[in-house]
C-alpha cells in the first residue's frame, strides 16, 4: 500500500495527515499523540474514525498540525483520519457518514465590528 494523504479544517486548525500500513503509531508535528493531546476525551476525537471501523492499529500516522486550538486541531485531525480512511477503503464511507465523521464543521469565529465592543456587543446606549 502507498501513502495516502488527506487534509482536515476545522476553524483556523488545518490538520495535513500521512496514512500507511503499519502499527497504529499517530505522531503529531513529531511528539506521539498522547503527548500532544493529554487529554483523554480529546485523544477519544483523534481515535474515533479508527475505533468506528476496527482499523485501531492497523495503520501508521503523521500528521502536521497548524493553527487553531487544542479542541480544533483534534476536531480537523478527526476530519483528516475519517477522509483518508474512505480513500483507503470506499465500503467505510457509509458508517463513518452515519456517525457525522465526513461533514466539516464550517462554523468561523465572527469579525468584531468597528463601533462596537465585539462581534455581536455594543457599548453601552446612553440617552442623555
Amino acid at each position: 500500500m502507498e501513502v495516502v494523504n488527506a487534509l482536515g479544517r476545522r476553524k483556523t486548525a488545518v490538520a495535513r495527515i500521512y496514512v500507511k500500513e503499519g502499527s497504529g503509531i499517530i505522531n503529531v508535528n513529531n511528539k506521539e499523540y498522547k503527548e500532544y493531546f493529554p487529554q483523554e476525551t480529546l485523544q477519544y476525537i483523534v481515535k474515533q474514525p479508527l475505533t468506528a471501523l476496527d482499523k485501531d492499529g492497523k495503520y501508521d500516522i503523521k500528521v502536521n498540525l497548524d493553527g487553531g486550538g487544542y479542541k480544533g486541531q483534534a476536531e480537523a485531525l478527526r476530519l483528516a483520519i475519517s477522509r483518508a480512511m474512505v480513500k483507503i477503503d470506499i465500503e467505510s464511507k457509509s458508517p463513518l457518514r452515519k456517525l457525522g465523521l465526513l461533514t466539516r464543521d464550517q462554523r468561523e469565529v465572527e469579525r468584531k465590528k468597528p463601533g462596537q465592543k465585539k462581534a455581536r456587543k455594543r457599548f453601552q446606549f446612553s440617552k442623555r
